[in-house]
């Protein structure tokens, strides 16, 4: 009997546990001038939220599609990162719908039992959806607890315990007492600037600049 490879193996484990394909982490890039643009704007767009009052509500929401928006004074902390893009002209919806689409197989597929094909009403606002697309479609950094390493505009996810997953968005405030920049982040109380980088184990790390031409 032929052996598989063990690229094939691996595709195997992925096909049966759901596990998506990572790249590795690489080294801090510098950004191209228009690419510094672009984070300079999400962490402007970022820091505005703050000003909202969002209360928090998990529930599953029927949306428009595309630029569909769950109603504004409710939002989880994907939300954030949706709505902090959409002020860019970027459509996190309509991007990881569409990428979805053409590659489910490569997405968590936690929600199997509820979900057997791509939904534009929620994959996007789902943390492990988001982290799969933005290793596909931007920079994957490392992950460590060198606060040095983290700069405005990045996109970080954690593990808040218990596997429950968060995400965030690094802007260019520095809190007074670590020096370490902030998060922009809702946990529950709405769109908040935090001093939060180190509070969890950190599951991720990135750069996204919108989808390419």
């Amino acid at each position: 009997m032929k052996t598989a490879s063990p690229w094939r193996q691996f595709a195997l484990s992925v096909l049966v546990t759901g596990t998506s394909l990572v790249a590795l982490p690489q080294a801090t890039p510098t950004p191209s001038r228009s690419q510094q643009e672009i984070l300079r704007k999400l962490v402007a767009a970022a820091i505005e939220r703050t000003q909202h009052s969002v209360h928090y509500d998990p529930s599953y929401v029927r949306i428009p599609y595309p630029g569909g928006d769950v109603p504004a004074d409710t939002g989880v902390c994907t939300d954030e990162v949706i709505r902090a893009y959409r002020a860019l002209g970027i459509d996190l919806q309509k991007e990881v719908h569409e990428d979805m689409v053409q590659n489910f197989v490569v997405y968590p597929h936690n929600w199997r039992r509820l979900l057997a094909r791509p939904d534009s009403n929620i994959d996007h606002r789902r943390v492990p959806n988001l982290m799969v697309f933005f290793n596909r479609k931007g920079q994957t950094l490392t992950s460590n607890n060198i606060a040095e390493n983290y700069s405005p505009g990045d996109l970080v996810t954690w593990d808040l315990g218990g596997g429950v997953p968060h995400i965030g968005i690094v802007v260019d405030r520095k809190s007074r007492q670590t020096g370490r920049y902030m998060i922009v982040h809702n946990i529950g109380q709405g769109p908040k600037m935090e001093d939060v980088l180190f509070n969890w184990k950190i599951t991720g790390h990135y750069r996204y600049f919108g989808p390419t031409s």
